[in-house]
C-alpha cells in the first residue's frame, strides 16, 4: 500500500483521491495531478487544500460540472462533487476498472467495488459497463492510449463494445480526439494498439481518408497495399524513434536520440498519413504499370483538412504537411544520386530547404522504405543507406556551418555594387550561401566574384 504526504492529504471525512492518480500510486507512480471527489460540499475541502499548500484556485467548466483546480508548486488537483450519493455510485459512473477505485483519506483504505484491483494486476484495461462509450465517446481513444501507455492488454469484451460504438468518436470534439490520439502515439509501442484501433474500426472512424487506402495495390517496388504499407512504415519509425530496431546503427541511434520529442510523435502521425492522396491520383498506363503522380501534394492538402477538423496547433499542421509534402523528395535525391547527377549543391539546396526538419524527413524516408517489402531488396537497401548518409552530412557538416556567418551581407551588395534593396538581395544571397555551404567558395573575395559573375548574365 501507499502513503499519502500528510502535510498535504489530512485525514477527511468524505474526501477521496480516485481515477488514475490512485491507479498510478498502485503501479507505483507517482503523480503530478490527483482527482479528488467530494461527498457534500467542495469548495470547504478545496478552501483548505489552497491555504494548506498555498496553492491558486480556479473553477473550470460550466454549472453543474465544475471542477475546482488547486495548483500548487508541481502539484494539481482537481476537486469535484461525488456523483450520486456515495463513492460507490461515483465509482461506478467512471470509464475503466484501473480508473474505477478510490482511497478514503478518512480510514486509509482502498475502495474498489469493480473489481479494479484485479484488472491491475492481470494488466487488463476493462470498461465498467457497456454504456461508457455512449456516455462520452471520448473514452473509445482513451482505453488505446490508456493501454499504450500501460502496456496492459484491452478486455475481449471491451474490445466489441469498442467496435460496436467506434462510429459514435464523430461525435467528439476534435480537440479531444487530438488530446488522447496524440498522448497515445507519444507511448514507445502503439504500434500495436494502433492495429487493433483499425480492426475495430475507430482509426477509420478518426480518419477516414484511410479507409480508402485498403485495397488500394501500387507498383512492382511495393508488396502491400497502400493501408498495409502505411502501417508497416509507421512500425518500423517507432522501433527506430523507440531504439528497438536492431538493424539501427550507432550513429542514427545518436542522433534520434537527439529528437525533439513533439516533432517525434508528430512525424508518426504524418507516417500514418502520408499516402492517403494516392487513392485519387492512381492512374495506370499502357503497359499496366500504376502511378501515383502529385500523390504527396494531394496527401498534403488532404491532412491540411485533418488537422482543422481535429483542432491540432499551427505547428503540429505545418509540420505534418511539411513532412507530406515533402517525402518524395528524398527519393528524388537519391534517383538523382544512381544517375549520378547529384551534385554537392544539390544536396546543399536540399538541406536548405528542409533546415530542421532535414533529419525528420530522411528518418520517413528510411521506415518509408523498410515499410515497403516484407523482405530487404538491393534497391531498398540502397535508399536506406542513401537516407542515412545524408543525415549524416546534415549533422557533421551543413548544420554546424550554416550557423556560422555568411561571406557576404546586403550591406557588402549595395557597397560592392551599388545595388539598392529588392528581391534581387535574397536571390543573390542565397546563391552566395548555397555556393558557401556545399564547399564552393571560401571566402569573402570568391563570394564577391561569385556576384559579379551573376550579375553579367
Amino acid at each position: 500500500m501507499f502513503q499519502f504526504d500528510s502535510t498535504i492529504f489530512h485525514p477527511t471525512q468524505g474526501v477521496y483521491i480516485v481515477g488514475g492518480s490512485v491507479r498510478d500510486l498502485l503501479l507505483k507512480k507517482m503523480p503530478t495531478d490527483y482527482d479528488i471527489c467530494v461527498l457534500g460540499n467542495p469548495e470547504n475541502y478545496a478552501n483548505r487544500l489552497a491555504a494548506g499548500t498555498k496553492g491558486h484556485q480556479v473553477k473550470i467548466g460550466k454549472s453543474g460540472q465544475m471542477i475546482i483546480r488547486v495548483t500548487s508548486g508541481s502539484h494539481i488537483f482537481d476537486i469535484s462533487p461525488a456523483t450520486g450519493t456515495c463513492i460507490e455510485d461515483d465509482l461506478r459512473q467512471r470509464d475503466f476498472t484501473v480508473n474505477a477505485m478510490a482511497y478514503d483519506l478518512s480510514s486509509g483504505k482502498i475502495i474498489d467495488v469493480l473489481g479494479g484491483l484485479r484488472d491491475l494486476d492481470k494488466k487488463i484495461i476493462r470498461s465498467v459497463s457497456k454504456q461508457v462509450f455512449r456516455k462520452d465517446p471520448v473514452r473509445l481513444i482513451r482505453a488505446f492510449r490508456i493501454a499504450a501507455g500501460l502496456d496492459f492488454e484491452i478486455d475481449p469484451g471491451t474490445i466489441s463494445t469498442i467496435t460496436r460504438d467506434a462510429a459514435l468518436i464523430k461525435k467528439t470534439a476534435g480537440e479531444r480526439i487530438r488530446a488522447e490520439l496524440f498522448k497515445m502515439l507519444s507511448t514507445r509501442k502503439s504500434h500495436y494498439y494502433l492495429c487493433h484501433m483499425a480492426d475495430t474500426g475507430l482509426l477509420a472512424a478518426i480518419f477516414p481518408e484511410l479507409d480508402p487506402l485498403k485495397g488500394c495495390f501500387q507498383n512492382r517496388y511495393h508488396r502491400y497495399d497502400a493501408f498495409e504499407h502505411s502501417i508497416r512504415a509507421y512500425y518500423h519509425l517507432e522501433a527506430m524513434l523507440s531504439g528497438r530496431d536492431k538493424l539501427t546503427d550507432k550513429t542514427l541511434r545518436r542522433i534520434i536520440t537527439e529528437f525533439d520529442p513533439d516533432k517525434a510523435m508528430l512525424l508518426k502521425c504524418a507516417i500514418l498519413l502520408h499516402d492517403i492522396g494516392k487513392p485519387a491520383v492512381k492512374s495506370i498506363d499502357n503497359l499496366g504499370n500504376v502511378h501515383f503522380h502529385g500523390h504527396a501534394r494531394k496527401g498534403a492538402d488532404m491532412a491540411i483538412t485533418i488537422s482543422k477538423r481535429l483542432k491540432f496547433s499551427t505547428r503540429a499542421r505545418d509540420f505534418i504537411d511539411f513532412i507530406i509534402r515533402n517525402h518524395i523528395r528524398p527519393l528524388s535525391l537519391f534517383i538523382a544520386h544512381q544517375n549520378q547527377t547529384l551534385t554537392p549543391r544539390g544536396i546543399t539546396r536540399f538541406f536548405m530547404k528542409c533546415g530542421d526538419n532535414t533529419p525528420y524527413l530522411l528518418l520517413h524516408t528510411i521506415a518509408d522504405a523498410q515499410g515497403k517489402q516484407n523482405k530487404t531488396n538491393a534497391k531498398n537497401n540502397a535508399l536506406i543507406a542513401f537516407a542515412k548518409a545524408r543525415m549524416c552530412d546534415f549533422f557533421s557538416g551543413f548544420s554546424p556551418k550554416s550557423k556560422t556567418a555568411p561571406l557576404i551581407t546586403g550591406y557588402d551588395l549595395m557597397h560592392e555594387f551599388g545595388l539598392s534593396p529588392s528581391p534581387l538581395f535574397k536571390k543573390i544571397l542565397k546563391l552566395v550561401e548555397e555556393a558557401r555551404l556545399s564547399n564552393a567558395i571560401h571566402s569573402k573575395p570568391a563570394a564577391l566574384k561569385l556576384v559579379r559573375e551573376f550579375l553579367k548574365k
